[in-house]
């Protein structure tokens, strides 16, 4: 009703204010029949185009009544074109929303997450040699799902906190062809008290600052073979950890941490120790400086470690990697033929600058066979050591870093029997440690393997490519 009223006002403006006026001078101004003419076809032409201009205001009418009589819509919306017949018109329409997914808790906890990241490597040439895998013991060109776990964690108003973990691919397999799924982190930490929490389950023991580092956050594909040599990884046990100047000095909260744990010492998912004796760690770590340096945030963080163990005949004491010197160098995990007792520790430091990160490691290990039973323990003492320097710096601001590092194992069971690595490496930050993609090269060569050229080549050569998703 409104739009045809304003046409009919519309309508009789031109006609008063366009057709009127422009008839008038004509009949005043000339009797000529073409003059008439060609003013009557200007007035026309007038009418036409206002005409068209009314029009266009019509159709804007019709739009805006069209919108002003939708009904609000609540929510996320978008703009949606439809025709009438007679024209286009636009109108908001509400977006259908997914629904966020829950985990539900079963029991009285608070929080809930659910987690877990894929590992996906490619690895071509000397496969693993760094680790001591070339002659009797080296492995093929491969893909290799090099880690899948998922894992839930959860806290309680009553100050616990829990976090069970399964890998899905967590070895070269239990078979020629397979392997399996298995626990890896299983405790329940009590951490009313930040000064001293107690801590319970399968997780790793504190020893090695590389080796206790989350495996999504490295800055090197793997670990070092010092590391893996000569560091206990997960064990079953009950540990006290925590900040002693949290209340005291709150400031310095994280200038001493400690950590002292008692373990079975015979490795993650078994339910038995090989004896009536338990495997001791420690682990002190120091904060002495946080802060800016050249006008860049910087921290220096120190740390040591100790460890105490009591050991049987079939005890597997290089339990992530590799240790036992073969006939032609290479390296295999070392089961204990008979009784020891072993002593090791380590000392490491962390220096960040802002896109620089400076971490060294040092390990020192005594094995001492001892007589079980009468029986003797069927090898010799054997005091392996070993250490890292890595450096890494990002060429572009939390985006690409370039990564290297050097690294040396003593085995310590035969003269010239170490193996030491060097490797060069970029990591790209696709969105942080969640998606990154990481490249390395590593150089390795054995000094059993120069002392002998008669076992074959002592210079190896790998490429290695990971892709990382966290979830």
């Amino acid at each position: 009703m409104f739009i045809n009223k304003f046409v009919l006002k519309a309508a009789a403006i031109i006609l008063a204010a366009g057709i009127v006026p422009a008839v008038q001078p004509l009949v005043a101004q000339t009797s000529s029949e073409s003059g008439r003419i060609e003013k009557l076809e200007r007035a026309v032409e007038q009418l036409q185009k206002r005409n068209a201009e009314l029009e266009q205001e019509v159709k804007s009418l019709q739009k805006q009544t069209a919108s002003a009589s939708q009904p609000a819509v609540e929510g996320k919306t978008k703009t949606q074109t439809t025709w009438d017949g007679k024209t286009y018109v636009e109108k908001n329409v509400a977006v259908e929303e997914k629904k966020p997914v829950y985990v539900v808790p079963a029991g009285p906890e608070f929080k809930l997450a659910l987690g877990g990241y894929i590992q996906m490597n490619f690895e071509d040439g000397d496969v693993s040699a760094f680790e001591g895998r070339f002659g009797l013991t080296a492995l093929k060109d491969r893909f290799r799902l090099r880690r899948a776990r998922i894992n839930l964690t959860g806290d309680y108003a009553e100050q616990f906190e829990f976090k069970i973990e399964g890998d899905f691919e967590n070895s070269d397999g239990i078979s020629s062809s397979r392997t399996a799924f298995s626990g890896t982190d299983i405790f329940v930490n009590w951490h009313a008290i930040p000064e001293a929490n107690i801590k319970v389950g399968q997780w790793k023991a504190p020893f090695g600052l590389e080796q206790i580092t989350p495996d999504q956050f490295l800055f090197t594909i793997e670990r070092s073979l010092p590391t893996g040599a000569i560091t206990p990884e997960r064990q079953l046990g009950v540990q006290i950890w925590g900040k002693p100047f949290t209340n005291l000095w709150p400031q310095e909260k994280d200038l001493v941490t400690y950590y002292a744990g008692i373990f079975n010492g015979n490795g993650r998912n078994t339910t038995i120790n090989d004896n009536n004796n338990f495997m001791y760690v420690g682990r002190l770590e120091l904060l002495p400086f946080k802060g800016k340096l050249f006008g860049q945030a910087s921290s220096m963080k120190l740390g040591a470690d100790i460890l105490n163990s009591r050991d049987d005949p079939g005890t597997n004491i290089s339990q992530t990697l590799n240790l036992k010197v073969n006939a032609d160098g290479s390296l295999s995990p070392f089961t204990l033929p008979g009784a020891d007792e072993r002593t090791a520790w380590s000392v490491d430091e962390w220096l960040n600058i802002g896109p620089f990160d400076l971490i060294a490691e040092y390990f020192q290990e005594d094995v001492d066979g001892r007589a079980l039973a009468g029986v003797a323990p069927g090898f010799a003492d054997f005091e392996p050591s070993g250490w890292y320097v890595q450096g890494s710096y990002f060429l572009i601001p939390k985006k690409l870093q370039a990564v290297v590092k050097w690294e040396a194992l003593n085995p310590g069971q035969f003269g010239n029997d170490g193996i030491h690595s060097i490797t060069g490496g970029l990591n790209y930050y696709i969105h942080g440690d969640a998606i990154k993609v990481m490249a390395n090269y590593v150089h390795t060569w054995s000094d059993f393997r120069s002392a002998h050229p008669e076992l074959g080549d002592d210079q190896f050569d790998e490429v290695l490519m990971r892709f990382q998703l966290m979830f």
